[in-house]
């Protein structure tokens, strides 16, 4: 696309006004969506982006531009505009050392795999999902898949590339009893191409998330009231990516808007809770190569023994808290100023096992599956939906609950867990924020918060 010579001219303009920084962004993506309802198919999409960002640091201040016009007159002229914000004196590119590493390891790549077998997937979700029960009134079944390039290279020498593929699907089934109408889902996925559907068991997952609409739909309101309450593995762990995770990214701890801001070495969380972040993980659904500025990723422990260990750092904002990258930086696209984000986030593996963690649960709400919610990042309040609860009842599980929300605040939460399982369980699922809709595992073992803020309709 460009040589590098004039790629260095290019970014010779960007510090031709005094800049510490800048930095060109290549992106080319093609990306495929199958939507179906009651196993028709209602849409199919299939989108080509391809475009460069531009991003030009100097001290505390960045501008950001971005263009799909991919000539070096173009180019040129979108890094002169920006390097006009500055005034200073001119800077010269350091020569590039190029660094090659070895995308994951792709055996059914979606390109060779043809719209009628795509149909022919989302087709069986239907049927193994409304086949379950007479309860289950509809279906919507989505699969996505999607190619991504990108290339880096910056005035300080640095010259990456990364491919990433990525192909998930997504199951929701609609029971309905009498007037009342309750869904379930699941959204399993990963860094690989189709061989997704040779590494899990289709129907098994499809039959899970109708399982889940008929037992919420016959279910009693759940009571309101504070109790302990039982988070399960899995996509149970949103509620710490969100409340808690997202107050770990240097982009609001630059700026002093998290609740953790200053508080490296102290204690936030129960002894029982370490907590990690790992772009690393093959294949895994939040992964890469490189992250969007070029650097490594890590795998980078956030909470040890419920000590604060790390920060999610980029390098514009490490070099706000003095701290240096690591690996955490993140954007959707090339339209997307890059920042601070989460990949395969999860608290680790405990001690307890599943079973004695109810056991030992006189009274409390076992949440097994979580929905959406909300949370302010500066205070970690949160409140977040329960897809499918149980009443525990004298170490037992009870009835089943619909319509139960949690309600408090992250950094309280951390401190009130008091059993951790062994049951490590991660989940997939998109993060949306300041540098766009991002792919991140979210993910935990069994936990029990000794006492929460339960919401529900129930006596």
């Amino acid at each position: 696309m460009f040589n590098d010579l004039e790629l260095k001219d290019i970014l010779n303009i960007g510090l031709s006004t005094g800049a510490d920084l800048c930095e060109i962004y290549f992106e080319d993506k093609t990306k495929n969506v199958l939507e179906a309802e009651g196993g028709l198919i209602s849409s199919a999409n299939n989108a080509h982006t391809r475009g460069a960002g531009v991003r030009i640091i100097k001290d505390d201040f960045v501008v950001y531009g971005y263009t799909n016009e991919l000539n070096f007159k173009n180019l040129t002229n979108l890094t002169a505009d920006l390097a006009s914000s500055f005034t200073g004196n001119k800077k010269t590119c350091l020569d590039f050392v190029k660094e090659n590493r070895s995308p994951f390891k792709i055996i059914k790549h979606p390109e060779d795999v043809s719209i009628e077998e795509k149909a022919e997937i989302i087709k069986k979700m239907h049927d193994y999902a409304f086949n379950y029960d007479q309860c289950i009134t509809q279906t919507k079944g989505i699969l996505l898949d999607e190619s991504q390039d990108i290339s880096i290279v910056n005035s300080n020498g640095k010259y990456v590339a990364d491919t990433r593929v990525r192909t998930r699907f997504y199951i929701i089934s609609i029971a309905k009893h009498n007037d009342a109408i309750q869904t379930g889902s699941e959204g399993p996925g990963g860094q690989v191409g189709y061989e997704l559907f040779d590494q899990i068991d289709l129907k098994k997952v499809c039959l899970e998330s109708a399982r889940t609409a008929k037992k919420m739909v016959y279910a009693d309101e759940c009571p309101s009231k504070e109790m302990p309450v039982i988070i399960h593995n899995g996509f149970g762990g949103v509620i710490f990516h969100e409340a808690c995770g997202h107050p770990l990214e240097a982009s609001g701890v630059a700026k002093g808007l998290s609740v953790f801001t200053g508080k490296l070495g102290q204690q936030i969380a129960s002894t029982l809770v370490t907590a990690i972040d790992d772009g690393t993980i093959e294949n895994g659904w939040g992964s890469s190569i490189f992250d969007d500025e070029g650097n490594l990723p890590q795998k980078n422990i956030l909470i040890e023994n419920g000590i604060l260990k790390n920060y999610l750092i980029d390098e514009f904002n490490g070099k706000k808290m003095n701290l240096s990258s690591n690996g955490a930086c993140r954007r959707e696209s090339y339209k997307h100023l890059p920042t601070s984000r989460m990949s395969n986030t999860y608290i680790d593996n405990g001690e307890s096992t599943f079973e004695e963690i109810i056991q030992k649960t006189k009274y409390g709400l076992f949440a097994k599956k979580l929905g959406g919610g909300s949370v302010n990042p500066a205070t970690g309040d949160f409140n977040f939906s329960v897809l499918e609860g149980y009443i525990v009842e004298d170490g037992k599980i009870g009835k089943p609950v619909k319509g139960a929300t949690l309600v408090g605040n992250g950094a309280n939460a951390l401190m009130k867990i008091d059993m951790v399982a062994n049951n490590l369980l991660r989940a997939q699922g998109m993060c949306g924020a300041s540098s766009g809709a991002l792919a991140a595992d979210v993910g935990q073992p069994t936990i029990r918060v000794s006492k929460m803020t339960v919401g529900g309709r129930g006596e």
